[in-house]
């Protein structure tokens, strides 16, 4: 029995791998959002089958996880292909980390803000609908996507506060949504701003509605957390939906593409939970 287990194993990985072989999981378009002291961060952008600029298409933004610290756009280009396919404009964006930048959490929230402002304002050049705008993200990601919902300030100097930099909805991954040391994070935000871009420390009425996916066996940012948040969040009268994967630890979602020793059987639950959401939503 085991050796039958180990065989449908393998047979399903070899599936996944030449389905993805079939899949063009690269960029359409690269271009640069920003220009900040540290280098130039880009956007890569997977467009729409039969895409035109007049389309007015709904688009998602993808932020990478890592702990603020390491990580690449690479790892949300699985499901930015799977939104592409669905007639959004998907984008997987650079922010500042640690490794390369050698910023804090601050800075990489601020880029987050800065994406989503970059892309309302570009939107007709894009040919998005700005209106249609959906921010997401894993881990460390989640935490900046969330906190272009959630958290005030940390506005970039000199952009235009005219334009909007809060999404239209949220899909979180694993996020971290507690930077004290009840969550992940504390050490690299500081004891002393340990509260300032926490999203839980700042649920208020008016964040858009968020769809989060979240491990129970999470060793890296304990599901409490996302439990809290989403508990916080209907409280006050917004619309926040946990969607739970027992037993599953940080990073489950990946899809084999960026996992190459993954099946997608997690990704394809998740994806398909996204458009539920996001079409009950008319987004």
């Amino acid at each position: 029995m085991k050796n039958i287990k180990i065989f449908l194993t393998l047979i399903m990985i070899v599936c996944a791998c030449i389905a993805n072989a079939q899949v063009s999981f690269e960029p359409d378009s690269i271009v640069t959002y920003k220009s900040t002291a540290q280098g130039d961060l880009k956007m890569t952008i997977f467009k729409p089958k039969k895409y035109k600029v007049s389309d007015d298409s709904p688009v998602i933004v993808f932020f990478f996880g890592g702990g603020w610290s390491g990580g690449s756009t690479d790892q949300f280009y699985q499901q930015a292909r799977y939104f592409s396919d669905k007639g959004y404009l998907a984008i997987s964006a650079e922010y500042r980390i640690f490794s390369k930048h050698k910023t804090s959490p601050f800075e990489s929230v601020t880029d987050a803000k800065s994406a989503v402002r970059w892309i309302r304002a570009h939107a007709s050049e894009l040919g998005v609908n700005p209106n249609k705008l959906i921010a997401s993200g894993g881990s460390a990601g989640g935490h900046i996507a969330a906190c272009t919902g959630v958290i005030e300030g940390y506005d970039e100097e000199g952009e235009d506060l005219k334009i909007s930099s809060v999404p239209n909805a949220m899909i979180l991954f694993n996020p971290v949504l507690d930077t004290t040391e009840k969550g992940y994070g504390v050490k690299k935000v500081g004891e002393d701003r340990k509260t300032d871009i926490s999203p839980c420390n700042h649920v208020h009425l008016g964040i858009p509605p968020t769809l989060i996916f979240h491990g129970t066996a999470d060793k890296t940012v304990p599901f409490e957390n996302a439990e809290r948040f989403a508990f916080l969040m209907n409280e006050v009268g917004n619309t926040c939906e946990l969607v739970s994967f027992e037993g599953e630890d940080h990073g489950f979602f990946n899809g084999s593409f960026f996992r190459k020793n993954s099946t997608d059987e997690v990704f394809n639950i998740t994806m398909k939970k996204s458009f539920e959401f996001l079409n009950g939503l008319h987004l």
